[in-house]
């Protein structure tokens, strides 16, 4: 779990999920990324912000990668 607030930022930058436009400015977007034991990506996914990430299929991800 990442909190990166503006004007700060780096992170979700580099991840490119810094919300520049409307309705909210300096926040990120809702994104999953899942990291495996060799720091590579094998997930990504922005989210609406209304919208709450579907943790079973998450947990799928997290089961495929062990």
């Amino acid at each position: 779990m990442c909190s990166d607030f503006y004007p700060h930022a780096a992170v979700t930058q580099a991840f490119g999920v810094l919300r520049e436009g409307p309705p909210l400015a300096g926040i990120s977007e809702r994104a999953v990324f899942i990291v495996d034991e060799r720091g590579k990506i094998v997930f990504a996914e922005v989210y609406p912000l209304d919208r709450t990430p579907d943790n079973e299929a998450l947990l799928q991800v997290l089961k495929k990668i062990q």
